[in-house]
């Protein structure tokens, strides 16, 4: 700690803008606000950020939008492999730690960013371990046909070349699966091969949708199960090209729709094993993949019966639900991951950028909650509102960080949040108590949430149990947890 010390450090953040452009302008510091651009910075860029101050001021737009300084972590167009995930790991967990007595730049700093382009993001890049699978021992392993192509895949050098680098993935799996296809026509046929790369893709968006830490517990299952069959239904009996559907039968391309599956997006598949080899033989008890494999090897079977089985052989994946409406459904959201409101507190506002002040020390206040207190001059006294998902509940603490600072006033609108329910579910539903709320999509009202039954083999969050088959519903108007709704067209 620094002698004086009294606020917290900027945190590490990441540039990040969901969907967006590659690159990320930063500019030269003008006068009175940012200059000539001077260069970019890709998305997934970690940097930490500080305050330019002339004139005793801030620097700001005309709004109040801070253009901070910014000291690069990691650059994925550079920067890559295990030393990437630890120099981020370590400068995070640094960062967090540290106190300081403002956030002022040094006279080194030259450039700046919009903070708008920020966020704090914890997840470190992911990069697969070194080393080489047997795609013999792979292909023994697997109980279909398509099922010992896929874990071919994930151990050939086709695969093991996607997540070298840390941008550019979803572009390079992509190109793996072709050349794997090429390489292998001779053995298997082109309607095998490519069904197996279809297989493949809704794998992945099954697995890394759901909630990993559900393993392979019933839900967890039934959960992959709903996402599979959302994949099956926008590319079998409709195929819209706004979906991701190029042909009947696109199963690639709608699984892999940045638009529809987000997190297929540029920046989230550097921080996940989206495109990693997963099923990788030597990567079996190392860390998050033996789970992955765990959880692949469960629901692999009932994906393959939900794509290529044929519509009455849903009837058996998803028993005792109405055929027409399993074939309709193909649009679900998760209540937890909605956007997060807070209307049983006052005066609770977001800030995607703030400058806040005490004296001649001046701090940097983003991506970030506050609990606005009194009015000062042009600012208001205020205090962090921080909380942590814990269960069905939002765990919310108000943290007096910054004592003395007032934040400018130009950022704070006091104005309510609407759109919110219960758990971010059907507003008709009623709960004794109510643990969190959070908004709900647009379209929720224009379809009919729709319970799924599911008859699985329950293995327990760890993937380690022995097994027991067990039903479990998935969905209905007040599931908290996954919402599939049928008739959204």
């Amino acid at each position: 700690m620094l002698a004086g010390a009294a606020v917290p450090a900027t945190p590490v953040m990441t540039i990040y803008k969901f969907n967006g452009p590659l690159e990320t302008p930063y500019y030269n510091i003008g006068a009175n606000g940012p200059g000539s651009r001077a260069g970019s910075l890709p998305q997934g860029t970690s940097v930490i950020p500080c305050l330019v101050i002339r004139n005793g001021r801030a620097l700001t737009d005309a709004k109040g939008t801070p253009y901070v300084g910014f000291e690069v972590v990691v650059n994925p167009s550079k920067d890559k492999g295990q030393a990437a995930t630890r120099k981020f790991e370590r400068t995070f967990a640094e960062r967090e730690a540290l106190k300081v007595k403002n956030h002022h730049c040094d006279s080194s700093v030259r450039h700046v960013l919009n903070v708008r382009d920020l966020y704090v993001l914890k997840k470190p890049p992911f990069f697969d371990p070194s080393g080489k699978g047997d795609p013999a021992a792979a292909e023994r392993e697997g109980k279909t046909e398509l099922d010992k192509i896929v874990r071919v895949f994930h151990n050939s050098p086709e695969c093991a070349a996607v997540d070298q680098d840390a941008i550019g993935r979803r572009a390079r799996l992509e190109r793996a699966w072709d050349r794997f296809i090429a390489k292998h026509d001779g053995r298997w046929d082109a309607t095998t091969l490519a069904r197996a790369k279809h297989l493949d893709y809704a794998m992945r968006t099954a697995i890394f949708e759901g909630h990993l830490d559900r393993g392979c517990t019933a839900y967890g299952a039934c959960e992959r199960n709903v996402v599979v069959l959302s994949i099956r239904n926008r590319g079998v009996g409709q195929c819209l090209k706004r979906q991701g559907c190029s042909f009947p039968g696109d199963f690639q391309g709608i699984a892999s729709d940045v638009g529809q599956y987000n997190i297929w997006d540029a920046y989230l598949t550097q921080i996940s094993g989206l495109t990693s080899c997963y099923l990788r033989t030597d990567l079996a008890k190392q860390g998050d993949y033996d789970l992955y494999q765990g959880i692949y090897s469960q629901s692999v079977g009932d994906a393959e019966t939900i794509l290529y089985g044929g519509t009455p052989a849903l009837a058996t994946v998803f028993p005792g639900t109405n055929l027409n409406e399993l074939t309709e459904l193909r649009h679900y959201y998760h209540p937890p991951a909605m956007g997060k409101c807070f209307p049983q507190h006052d005066r609770v506002e977001y800030m995607s950028g703030a400058v806040a002040e005490n004296g001649a020390d001046h701090v940097l206040i983003a991506n970030a909650r506050i609990k606005v207190g009194d009015r000062v001059g042009s600012g208001y006294r205020f205090k962090e509102f921080r909380f942590d998902q814990e269960g069905p509940l939002d765990a919310v603490r108000i943290e007096d960080n910054y004592p003395g600072f007032i934040v400018d006033g130009r950022k704070v609108s006091l104005g309510g949040g609407g759109g919110c329910t219960p758990y971010g579910v059907s507003s008709g539903c009623r709960f004794s108590n109510v643990g969190r709320y959070r908004r709900t999509p647009s379209w929720l009202t224009a379809g009919k949430p729709l319970a799924l039954n599911c008859r699985i083999n329950d293995r327990g969050a760890s993937c380690s149990g022995s097994g027991r088959e067990q039903s479990v519903t998935v969905g209905g108007a007040c599931d908290i947890d996954m919402m599939p709704v049928s008739r959204v067209h």
